[in-house]
This record gives C-alpha cells, sequence and structure tokens, in this order.
C-alpha cells in the first residue's frame, strides 16, 4: 500500500510539473537583439551607416542613432551634460575608455540578459552586472589610472547646479588609482555595477567586449546568446518550487506516519 500511495505520488508531482512547465514560455527572444528602454536608445535595433567614430563597429546593428554617436564623442554633450574633465583635464587615453564604454551602452543591442526595469526619471531600464571581459577592464584601469577623479560612483552625488556635473563640496581630486586602487574597483563600481568584470577573457565567447573589430563580426552577439540560454535553462518554471516542497513534505509524512 504504502509503495503504490508513494508511485501515485510521484506521478502527481511529475505531471504538475510538466504542466507548470508547459505554461511557462521558454524562448525568451526578449533577451536577444534588444534596446534598453533608456534616454537616447531607438526602440528596435537597425543599421546605423555612418554611426561617427569609436561607435562605428555597431553601424550594422546599432540601437543608437547617428547623432547619439556624435554627441558621445563630446566633452559636455547633450546627452547627459556629463563633463569628463571635473578634476581637470582628462588624459585622452583615459577618455577613449569612457567614449567607448558610452558607445557599447548606447549602441549595442546584446545587454538584454543584463537589463532590469528602473524606476528612474531619465530611463526605464538599465544593465546590471555585465560580465565585461577581464582585458578591458585592465586597459581601461591602466589608461586611466594617472587622470583624476573625485568619486568612485560618477552615476549620483554630483553638483549639478552648474548645468553640469562638478565635484561636490569637501570631495577632494585625486589620481583614479587612489579612488579604484584595482581594475574592478572602476569597473564594477564607476557607473553602480552595471558591469562586473568578468574571470574570462575576450574571444572566450563568455563575456562582453567593449572594444572589437567589426570585420571580425561583433563577438557580443555570441555572448548574449549564451547567458539568454544559461537563464533559460537555470530558470525554475513559476509555481514549481512551492508544489515541489508540499509534495515532498506529504511524502515525509507518508513514510513517517
Amino acid at each position: 500500500m504504502a509503495w503504490r500511495m508513494t508511485q501515485l505520488l510521484l506521478l502527481a508531482l511529475v505531471a504538475a510539473a510538466w504542466g507548470a512547465q508547459s505554461g511557462t514560455p521558454q524562448a525568451r527572444t526578449d533577451l536577444l537583439n534588444v534596446c534598453m528602454n533608456a534616454k537616447h536608445h531607438k526602440t528596435k535595433p537597425g543599421p546605423e551607416d555612418k554611426l561617427h567614430d569609436q561607435c562605428s563597429p555597431w553601424k550594422k546593428n546599432a540601437c543608437c542613432s547617428v547623432n547619439t554617436s556624435q554627441e558621445a564623442h563630446k566633452d559636455i554633450s547633450y546627452l547627459y551634460r556629463f563633463n569628463w574633465d571635473h578634476c581637470g583635464k582628462m588624459e585622452p587615453a583615459c577618455k577613449r575608455h569612457f567614449i567607448q564604454d558610452t558607445c557599447l551602452y548606447e549602441c549595442s543591442p546584446n545587454l538584454g540578459p543584463w537589463i532590469q526595469e528602473v524606476n528612474q526619471s531619465w530611463r526605464k531600464e538599465r544593465v546590471l552586472n555585465v560580465p565585461l571581459c577581464k582585458e578591458d577592464c585592465q586597459i581601461w584601469w591602466e589608461d586611466c589610472r594617472t587622470s583624476y577623479t573625485c568619486k568612485t560612483n560618477w552615476h549620483k552625488g554630483w553638483n549639478w547646479t552648474s548645468g553640469y556635473n562638478q565635484c561636490p563640496v569637501r570631495a577632494a581630486c585625486h589620481r583614479f588609482d587612489f579612488y579604484f586602487p584595482t581594475p574592478a574597483a572602476l569597473c564594477n563600481e564607476i557607473w553602480s555595477h552595471s558591469f562586473k568584470v568578468s574571470n574570462y577573457g575576450r574571444g572566450s565567447g563568455r563575456c562582453i567586449q567593449m572594444w572589437f573589430d567589426p570585420a571580425q563580426g561583433n563577438p557580443n552577439e555570441g555572448v548574449a546568446k549564451f547567458y539568454a540560454e544559461t537563464t533559460n535553462s537555470g530558470a525554475m518554471p513559476q509555481g514549481i518550487g512551492p508544489l515541489l516542497l508540499n509534495l515532498t513534505q506529504i511524502l515525509q509524512r507518508w513514510f513517517l506516519g
């Protein structure tokens, strides 16, 4: 009798799990080839043949317009009125990384697996913990370590009274390696954890490249696909967790009783 009851409960568990899984979409196509719902992003990605300079790698399929790509290269653009030179002139080698970072954020259609909803006046979505290739972070830090800044989180806490960002009162200007002692500190913290430095390197297919040669194709397409599939396969169907717990408790009570 006990064995028969166990069989029935296990069959019920399998049937319930299958039903729950069947009712949950598995192909989350919204994770691939998408644009964020943010201030300057296009609704859908598409070709932009005349993207400017460092944004040009995305011209075959971009979430940014030509005008956005041009503004991304200006010191204080209309995009966000952000002043890179808030602690004196930023080194050109350093500024190149921030321009490329802006191009990745504005233009890439391959950030879907890391898009999160936010309740902010200037955007409805952001990216969180994008796995940035370790070389891209290392070189960014090395090229910026001798430039100066006054903050570790550039998303908030600035003085905007002049119409662009200035250092807050009592925030002293120091070299980058004072506020960011390691590459990970820079890449992870500067934009509120938009990036999370990966242990993987360029060409691994497991990390997002900020820099790439468009003649070789966009490597971030495959990276986004990998993480989208990982997200799908690792997700437990909605409602199955409580069901498993409930049936497990029934089995335990049956055997103990």
